[in-house]
């Protein structure tokens, strides 16, 4: 792998720079910033927050598209789209059927509530 001149001298310049303890945070930003950008990275020396972990990572939204099956047409769609055309759904006639004899036996759903005055009615109503 070839790695350019220029930063081999800079990193050559970074590793054999003598700091003296007096002179530490004077001459601690160079060798970052070159190591910063030898590494390829972000120079921070204030060390705030940038959020460039995040950044860096892979997008989710791909990986998430391609996990779900695509959507199929149902005889939903069909209907929907011919109007006009009667088409016979052998699943919803089966549900419907299913339905109106759960009702017959009493186990269907309640009916919905449509007014405030009728629930009120209701209320005191029957006992069994």
């Amino acid at each position: 792998m070839a790695v350019p001149r220029q930063r081999i001298l800079d990193l050559m310049k970074a590793c054999f720079h003598l700091v003296s303890p007096d002179a530490l945070s004077h001459q601690l930003t160079p060798p970052c910033q070159v190591q910063c950008r030898i590494f390829s990275t972000v120079f921070n020396p204030t060390h705030q927050r940038l959020g460039n972990k995040i950044l860096r990572q892979r997008l989710k939204g791909p990986s998430l598209a391609a996990y779900y099956p695509r959507r199929t047409v149902t005889f939903r769609d069909l209907k929907k789209t011919y109007p006009g055309f009667d088409m016979y759904d052998e699943v919803e006639e089966d549900r419907l059927d299913h339905i109106t004899m759960t009702k017959a036996r009493g186990k269907g759903a309640p009916k919905k509530k449509r007014s405030a005055a009728e629930s009120r009615s209701r209320k005191g109503g029957k006992k069994r």
